[in-house]
Formats: structure tokens, C-alpha cells, sequence
């Protein structure tokens, strides 16, 4: 039992961080119906910027503290990230509104290469380490309940516990807050929102800002765990299973989807990695997201579209 577990505990924690980039697709489509391939660059993006800043925050500023420089680069990035999202509404997608999906998904992929280049180029391609301070040795669990106990990353934990308190906060934020209902409301209907006087151009900037310190959030976790390094925006991308999973309007669907691929992934590796071969962590979500494209296209939680003639 206690393998298993340990097993289980390491997919819940990693399904948290695939939920949480998946959250990023999920906001961008739900208000503004495109469909953001640049996620993954996003997170890439965000965390070059943490790791440079912080590099650079203790020449620029003479205090050699190893908080003040994590917190004054994450402002730094995070005002990075919103002035992003004002530069893309502005200049690619507010130039493309009524425009069709594949011409608005085209753009999204030229932000992702422009993303790529503009960090290489502004940060550097070498591997940065970003050191927020997260525990990095095991732990033993349930030690009187199981034989041994259980061992658990303390990194993965407090990383999921991160993940877990940043999606209760943006629910809340989209339940209670003016701005959370306004969304909510463009995410329903664009043109009705429209018309009650609801700003589509400002909705759309703090949406692609959320998902912005959504993705810096998800690149200082990866980033801290693996190293900031190109190969960065495709694991980012392990979050698109996740979205066909759950759903592409579904908030809720990108939580449970995510830790569905992340115990899946985990699971499969161990029990069936033995006899199918390695690697099945690389392809895992991907097959069982085709499954539920061919079963059930729109998610588990994802609304039905149904057309009427």
C-alpha cells in the first residue's frame, strides 16, 4: 500500500501544476474564444524573467538578501507579464476581433515564436535556476499507519499546496469580485456583454494578465524543480491533454483533468511501464486525451455545442 500511495500522492502533486498552466487556456478561451497556443511560452517567458531579475536585483539595488530579491523580481516579472498582455491586445488580437478561429490560433503561434526568440535574445539561453526557498528534501507520511510510511517530495507538496491556494483564490476572484462577474458574463456571451456596457478591450487585457501570473506562478514551480530551459514551453504543453480532458470552458474541468493525467501518468509508469516499456509518461496524456476526443469530444465538463438547422 504505501507504494502505491507514494505513487499517488506524486500524481495528485504534479496533476496540481498541469491544472494550473491549463488554467491559463481555459481563461483565455472562455472570454475571448482563442485558443492560446502560446501558454507554454508564456510560462518559458515568465520564468526567464524571474530567474534573470532575481540574478540582477542585488547589483541593482546594493541589498544582498535573497527575499528581497525573489520579491522584488516577482513584481518585476509580474508587471512584465501584464504589459504583455496590453502589447497583445493591443497590437495582434485587438486587430483581429470577428476574424476566424484558425487566423486568431495562427496568431497565437507567432506570439509563441516571438515569445521564444524575445527571451533568448532579452534573458539568455543558458539553464537558470530559479531558488525560491521551497524545501527540497523528503519526508516520511503516515509512518504508524504504514509500514516504513510513505515518502513525499516536500518541493512537490508545497508546490501543489501553492497551486491548490492560487486556483481557490482566482474561483473566488471570479465569483466575488465586479471584474470576476464581468468576465464571466463576456465568457457567456460577448455581444450581450457588449451592450450593457461591459468593455471588451480592458476584459480581455486582465484576462491575458491572470493568465500571465498564472503562467509566471507555474514557471517559478517548473522552473525551481527543473531548471529554467527552453525545453520548459513543452512541458508546459503536457496541459493541452489536460484541457481536452476536462474541458476548454471548464475552470473546474482543468483542476480535475489535470489530476487525472498527472495520476495517470504516474500510475502507468510504475504498474504498466514493466511490460509496455519506458517513456509512457511521455505519451500517456496524449493517447487518452485522443480516447476522449473520439468519446466524448467536449471534455468532462465542457459544454455540448449543438447546432441547429
Amino acid at each position: 500500500m504505501g507504494p502505491f500511495l507514494e505513487t499517488l500522492f506524486g500524481g495528485l502533486m504534479v496533476g496540481m501544476l498541469y491544472a494550473l498552466i491549463a488554467l491559463g487556456f481555459v481563461l483565455i478561451y472562455k472570454a475571448s474564444g482563442v485558443f492560446n497556443f502560446a501558454q507554454g511560452a508564456m510560462v518559458l517567458f515568465a520564468a526567464l524573467a524571474m530567474a534573470r531579475f532575481a540574478e540582477w536585483s542585488p547589483r541593482l539595488t546594493g541589498i544582498d538578501s535573497k527575499l528581497v530579491a525573489n520579491l522584488l523580481a516577482f513584481a518585476a516579472a509580474a508587471l512584465l507579464m501584464v504589459g504583455l498582455a496590453w502589447l497583445v491586445q493591443k497590437l495582434v488580437l485587438g486587430r483581429l476581433v470577428n476574424q476566424e478561429g484558425i487566423t486568431l490560433l495562427m496568431a497565437t503561434l507567432g506570439i509563441t515564436y516571438f515569445l521564444e526568440g524575445a527571451g533568448q535574445t532579452l534573458f539568455g539561453n543558458d539553464i537558470y535556476k530559479i531558488d525560491v526557498g521551497l524545501p527540497k528534501d523528503p519526508i516520511f507520511l503516515f509512518e504508524k499507519a504504514f509500514q516504513g510510511g510513505v515518502l513525499v517530495n516536500q518541493e512537490d507538496l508545497a508546490a501543489a499546496l501553492i497551486a491548490a491556494v492560487l486556483v481557490a483564490v482566482l474561483a473566488l476572484f471570479f465569483q466575488k469580485t465586479g471584474t470576476g462577474r464581468a468576465l464571466r458574463a463576456v465568457a457567456d456571451d460577448h455581444q450581450a456583454a457588449q451592450s450593457i456596457g461591459i468593455p471588451l478591450d480592458r476584459i480581455w487585457v486582465i484576462v491575458w494578465s491572470v493568465a500571465g501570473i498564472v503562467a509566471l506562478v507555474a514557471g517559478i514551480i517548473w522552473g525551481s524543480k527543473l531548471g529554467v530551459q527552453f525545453s520548459l514551453s513543452l512541458v508546459a504543453l503536457k496541459a493541452l491533454p489536460v484541457v481536452i480532458l476536462g474541458g476548454l470552458t471548464s475552470i473546474p474541468g482543468a483542476i480535475v483533468g489535470g489530476l487525472i493525467i498527472g495520476v495517470g501518468e504516474k500510475l502507468s509508469e510504475i504498474y504498466l511501464g514493466p511490460s509496455l516499456g519506458g517513456g509512457i509518461e511521455i505519451w500517456f496524456a496524449y493517447v487518452l486525451a485522443l480516447v476522449f476526443l473520439l468519446v466524448r469530444p467536449q471534455g468532462l465538463f465542457g459544454e455540448k455545442i449543438i447546432d441547429r438547422v
